[in-house]
């Protein structure tokens, strides 16, 4: 394995350590009620759908990301909820936390570099298909 391929397993690792510990915090802390709540005050679209999904999603998907299952997949939607995130939360904010957009937009780059470059080593993506997700 390359220098390459370690640096984006710790990019992996790092990121999926990163959301689901936000999407346990939306599941375990605040609940489905009251990030559905927050999304509808916040614009979010259709809050009592899209709140569960986005727990759901950072809490396995960040798990995923983790083990480098479905990395790139997951990386895609992650990259969308970033954008969201950016856009409809964010972006009045400025650049600077904790309103601000920048640690959003770290994340965004973080799952669009695992989206098109891949998992990189020791992951389980390795195990079923060189290349998993949408470019092969």
């Amino acid at each position: 394995m390359s220098n390459a391929e370690w640096g984006l397993t710790s990019l992996r690792i790092v990121a999926g350590i990163v959301f689901p510990v936000h999407g346990g915090q939306k599941i375990f802390v605040y609940g489905f009620a009251g990030v559905q709540g927050a999304f509808g005050k916040k614009g979010i679209p259709a809050p009592t759908i899209m709140g569960p999904f986005i727990a759901v999603l950072e809490f396995a998907g960040g798990i995923a990301l983790i083990v480098g299952l479905l990395t790139r997949w997951v990386a895609i939607l992650f990259a969308i909820e970033m954008i969201v995130a950016i856009l409809k939360v964010h972006l009045k904010g400025g650049f600077f936390m904790p309103a601000g957009y920048e640690f959003a937009l770290t994340l965004f780059a973080a799952s669009v570099a695992l989206a098109l470059a891949g998992p990189g080593a020791a992951a389980v993506d390795q195990f079923i298909g060189k290349r998993t997700g949408p470019a092969g």
